[in-house]
């Protein structure tokens, strides 16, 4: 029997029948230990959003047929040095891809055609017209971190009739079409672009990849845009292009985050900020569902795990 742990019964409900060799049971590890009678019994854990630390995948770890931990998020590197030995993590690729495609539109849009100071206004009952706000049509946008989210991205920035190019590990065409640049090749091409979306994971590789010399190598007023990780940008990099009026920006992500009361990017001139909401997505979404579905469906035929990123090998 297939037992899958989630965390509510809202979650239960929207998974709905699995079939006759599997069954959900609500635990939520964040909350309690497991319930001492399904100890020896759960097979799948699918986490709530926002957890991680020793505690949690200590409880994890004391479930002996424990084979996968489900994620809700794409980004995993905060689980990897919790997941107990032997346990498969999965991480949420493709749940959250619409969602993250949404906000990127949104945010190049909402910066493009100055919506933050015409809001301003409005609080101000002042009628205050910019009739030569750039708009987003016509403009060419350079997608970093060019896999499923960005893929995403893409489609509805051509949707708007911008040129979309991309930029991952190595240089290929994508399966849209869309040419794709080697990250090595970054400061070649930086200038010819008017918007630049980054959605790279964050890892060692990525750590500050926006430095000085990124931001220097971008065009006048160019717009950057961040929905991957707070800490691949350079902070103070960004704020003084900012300050100097040079670069405009829109950050779904900081760093630090959250960011804290009187940090210069709260007031810094053209940067819009919003508190990381991006990619959440609610583990009721049938896209979730699907997920978990499909993750049992391989349990039940000695598959891989769906969407494995890396087989624990630490102690909890």
């Amino acid at each position: 029997m297939i037992t899958v742990a989630v965390p509510s019964e809202a979650v239960a409900d929207a998974l709905g029948d699995l079939g006759e060799d599997a069954r959900t049971i609500v635990w939520d590890p964040v909350e309690g230990e497991v319930p001492e009678a399904e100890r020896e019994r759960v097979t799948i854990a699918c986490l709530p959003h926002g957890t991680g630390g020793r505690r949690v995948y200590g409880r994890l770890a004391e479930c002996p047929d424990l084979k996968v931990i489900q994620l809700p998020s794409a980004g995993f590197e905060h689980a990897v040095p919790f997941v107990p030995p032997g346990v498969a993590l999965a991480n949420a690729r493709g749940v959250h891809d619409t969602r993250v495609a949404e906000m990127a539109l949104a945010l190049a849009l909402a910066s493009q055609r100055r919506l933050p100071q015409f809001l301003d206004a409005q609080r101000r009952g002042a009628w205050e017209p910019d009739y030569w706000s750039p708009k987003l049509a016509d403009s060419r946008a350079l997608v970093v971190g060019y896999g499923a989210i960005g893929a995403a991205i893409g489609a509805r920035f051509r949707a708007c009739e911008v040129e979309v190019e991309g930029v991952a590990r190595t240089a290929r065409t994508a399966p849209d079409g869309t040419v794709v640049h080697a990250v090595d090749a970054l400061p070649g091409v930086l200038g010819d672009f008017d918007v630049v979306v980054i959605v790279t994971p964050h890892d060692e590789s990525t750590d500050r990849l926006v430095d000085a010399a990124f931001l220097a190598a971008m065009r006048d007023d160019a717009l950057l845009i961040n929905v991957g990780r707070g800490r691949v940008v350079d902070t103070d990099a960004l704020v003084a292009e900012l300050r100097a009026g040079r670069l405009r920006a829109a950050l779904d992500v900081t760093d630090p985050e959250p960011l804290p009361e009187g940090h210069p990017l709260w007031d810094a001139p053209g940067c819009i900020v919003v508190p990381h909401v991006a990619g959440w997505e609610r583990l009721t979404d049938r896209r979730y569902a699907d997920l978990v579905r499909r993750q049992v469906e391989a349990r039940r035929h000695g598959d891989d795990p769906v969407n494995f990123v890396m087989m624990g090998a630490f102690p909890a």
